[in-house]
């Protein structure tokens, strides 16, 4: 608790110097200052000793299932030695699964250089204990990504943590939401025309009243990573959606949600401090992506969509290929079909998260994640 005071006295002090914050500017300190910040603090925040689950905490079979897709890759990458990325690693548990499950198949595993992007330095220092036997693939672990790299990039739950810009419609035209207190906000002009043209590029009109994220430093993410991109592939799994959904009627009140002890509060909350303003450092803070602005950011740098679809629809792709190695209809198999139940589930995990798979000079392979149904709901 006292160092939460202590990020709480830094954000105030914050104000006092610099004055109001964008709502991105609070997220970086409440979620990413080095010290004190909520993803600082802990190696590792999901699980049920955390405060979310993603499908990570499902269990190994979701690393498997990406295994799979990503030995495709490998083999449409010409075989031989490539480098697996995953940014937003955490402590590494998702990269174990994967490497596990290459290393049973005999798949890339001999062949497969790691490295892990993550900014927790606590996280970080977990990772080669979590990796364990599979550590050897382990080639970097850091805050930023390598400076160029040719195979596959994996983004679990990655760009709905990057802080975001918050703007309501008025009468008058856009403004922006500024933080003036630890449980006060205010509207005023943007800190940035670059919200007024982001906004312009999908073609987006909010009506008067609306609120919205804008989420700058993801789109700057994705321009970065397309270019130390050689050539290989991307694969992005979030919650979101395009830009037309993400900027209607339907989001209104905007999408930022705090999670803490398997709770959650959005924008609908009526209580009158907004809850992701509340207890920094003690909660995750999020929004939901739009992938029309990731998806056109790495186009723009030579980037092709090789495929956008449900969760749901690329595990069961490859779900197939799993299916015929492991017999799924064997009784001693019932946890493993009621993790997949899990990960696939309509309205849950399944439909909820999108995967969006990009590729750089490698054609249009047939993949078996976009094998069943192309197709977001």
């Amino acid at each position: 608790m006292a160092k939460c005071s202590s990020l709480s006295k830094k954000i105030s002090d914050a104000i006092h110097d610099r004055g109001p914050l964008t709502v991105a500017a609070f997220m970086d300190l409440a979620l990413y200052d080095p010290e004190l910040g909520y993803y600082a603090r802990a190696a590792q925040r999901t699980g049920r000793a955390g405060d979310f689950f993603t499908s990570v905490d499902v269990g190994a079979i979701f690393g498997r299932l990406l295994e799979i897709q990503i030995a495709e890759m490998w083999v449409a990458l010409g075989r031989g030695a490539f480098d697996l990325v995953e940014a937003g690693a955490g402590n590494g548990r998702l990269s174990a699964d994967i490497l596990r499950a290459a290393k049973q198949r005999e798949s890339f595993y001999d062949d497969v250089r790691l490295h892990l992007v993550e900014a927790s330095a606590a996280a970080r220092a977990a990772q080669r204990g979590v990796l364990d036997d599979v550590a050897g693939a382990l080639t970097s672990s850091s805050d930023q990504l390598p400076e160029a790299f040719e195979g596959v990039l994996i983004a679990n739950e990655l760009l709905d943590a990057l802080p975001v810009h918050q703007v309501v419609m008025r009468e008058d035209g856009l403004r922006e939401v500024y933080v003036t207190g630890l449980a006060s906000t205010t509207t005023a002009p943007l800190s940035t025309p670059a919200l007024d043209a982001y906004l312009d590029r999908v073609g987006v009109r909010l009506e008067p009243g609306w609120v919205a994220e804008i989420n700058l430093r993801a789109v700057e993410w994705m321009r970065e990573t397309s270019r130390r991109l050689r050539r290989g592939f991307i694969v992005i799994i979030d919650y979101g959606h395009d830009a037309r959904e993400l900027y209607s009627v339907t989001h209104s009140a905007g999408t930022l949600t705090t999670f803490a002890d398997h709770h959650s509060e959005g924008p609908e909350s009526s209580n009158q401090t907004p809850g992701w303003l509340r207890r920094p450092g003690e909660q995750d803070i999020t929004a939901h992506v739009d992938f029309t602005s990731i998806r056109n950011a790495a186009e723009a740098e030579g980037l092709t969509t090789i495929g956008f679809l449900d969760q749901t629809y690329f595990l069961i792709g490859l779900v197939q290929s799993l299916a015929s190695s492991d017999n799924l209809e064997n009784p001693e198999n019932l946890k493993l079909r009621l993790a997949l139940r899990t990960l696939m589930m309509p309205g849950g995990l399944g439909s909820t998260h999108k995967v969006l798979i990009l590729g750089k000079g490698v054609g249009r392979p047939a993949l078996s994640g976009c094998s069943f149904r192309m197709r977001v709901t």
